[in-house]
């Protein structure tokens, strides 16, 4: 178990790839870490937060607070708390907020908060992957000292062959067990 104690913190945002997601998430339980996992409120179109949270054992957490008891969803308190934070699939959109400090949602909210290495896996359309802006934002990230975790190439969603499917859940893996290696 090469990730055993280890604190991951998973977001989730608003992409196709987000069904990879349980895939990470159960492989990242079998090397023996303790996963909790955020996600916006356009992950959940595309993943039921009942999935993640069976998988993880933990909640899945989206608002800043719990609208039925007012729990409180502390950012500051989850971003300490992690070893690591693993935004997978990254959005344009939240590559975009993240680069920009923008943080209207928990997810960018801990991302701005966290105190630890925070990996990033870009999931989108051949050419949104490849558009100067989002290019942009993708090197700010990594000024920053974020880690890219690159896009794939393949088949896509919209029927397009080329470069911007998330990683796969096992190279995702493999990446974060490595940084955790040496």
């Amino acid at each position: 178990m090469r990730l055993k104690s280890k604190r991951i913190l998973l977001g989730v945002t608003g992409s196709i790839a987000a069904y990879k997601s349980a895939f990470l998430t159960r492989l990242l339980i079998k090397e023996g870490a303790e996963v909790k996992v955020i996600m916006t409120e356009s992950g959940k179109s595309f993943i039921a937060p009942i999935t993640l949270s069976t998988l993880s054992k933990n909640p899945v957490l989206s608002d800043f607070y719990n609208q039925s008891d007012g729990t409180w969803h502390n950012h500051v308190d989850l971003g300490l708390w992690a070893d690591a934070y693993i935004i997978a699939p990254a959005s344009a959109n939240t590559i975009s907020k993240m680069a920009h400090g923008a943080c209207d949602n928990l997810l960018t909210a801990v991302y701005l908060s966290a105190r630890c290495p925070v990996f990033f896996a870009p999931a989108m359309d051949l050419d949104m992957y490849q558009h100067p802006a989002v290019v942009s934002n993708i090197n700010t990230l990594q000024s920053y000292g974020n880690v890219l975790i690159d896009a794939e190439n393949g088949e896509l969603a919209s029927g397009l062959e080329g470069k911007g499917r998330m990683a796969e859940p096992e190279n995702i893996l493999e990446q974060i067990c490595k940084y955790f290696d040496h």
